[in-house]
């Protein structure tokens, strides 16, 4: 079964075993595995000139705080419900409106869409 992708994430994410999610999430975002047992593959990250992605398997009651913002891809190893915290952001509606995720923003700037 293919990946699903999402621009914006619901509050609760439902997976069943063997599903997986694709997601791009910004620097501080928090996953809170509420029940079940997933794997989760980071953004990709250099390492001296070798592109690498850490794997974490996360299970019931975990917290996993994202260090740096990008692409991630979590696989249900067992039926997933799943919160996401994202950094809450001040709103500044008189100065400007409110701008693109700066991950979502980078995407767009490459594929230009």
């Amino acid at each position: 079964m293919s990946p699903t992708t999402l621009d914006r994430l619901p509050d609760t994410v439902v997976l069943q075993p063997g599903e997986a999610l694709r997601a791009a999430l910004d620097p501080a975002t928090w996953l809170e595995m509420l029940e079940g047992r997933a794997l989760l593959v980071s953004p990709p990250s250099w390492f001296g000139d070798t592109v690498f992605t850490a794997k974490t398997v996360l299970n019931e009651g975990d917290v996993h705080r994202l260090e740096r913002g990008g692409w991630i891809e979590l696989s249900a190893l067992a039926p997933v419900r799943l919160r996401v915290h994202a950094q809450a952001r001040q709103q500044t509606a008189a100065v400007r409106p409110a701008e693109p995720r700066p991950v979502m923003r980078l995407v767009r700037l490459l594929t230009g869409s």
